[in-house]
């Protein structure tokens, strides 16, 4: 999980928080862009595959390492 364009890091933060941050910070960038975001809130998990979905972004993956929530999502176009 090493391509990306930008980090987030919402460690700390509860739903709703991380999916609002992503949400800015990809309207921030250009289609086909990846944004990687770190979260704390295992509730993170299903809010990125249904944000995913519902908004046309890609989830490119997703994993979980020692309480933290990786996720990839790439803007779409």
């Amino acid at each position: 999980m090493s391509d990306f364009n930008q980090e987030l890091d919402a460690r700390g933060l509860n739903c709703p928080l991380p999916i609002l941050r992503a949400k800015k910070t990809l309207n921030a960038m250009s289609a086909g862009e990846v944004l990687k975001i770190i979260a704390t809130d295992p509730g993170s998990v299903k809010d990125f595959e249904a944000f995913a979905t519902q908004t046309g972004n890609e989830l490119m993956g997703s994993s979980e390492d020692n309480g933290e929530f990786l996720f990839l999502l790439k803007k779409g176009g």
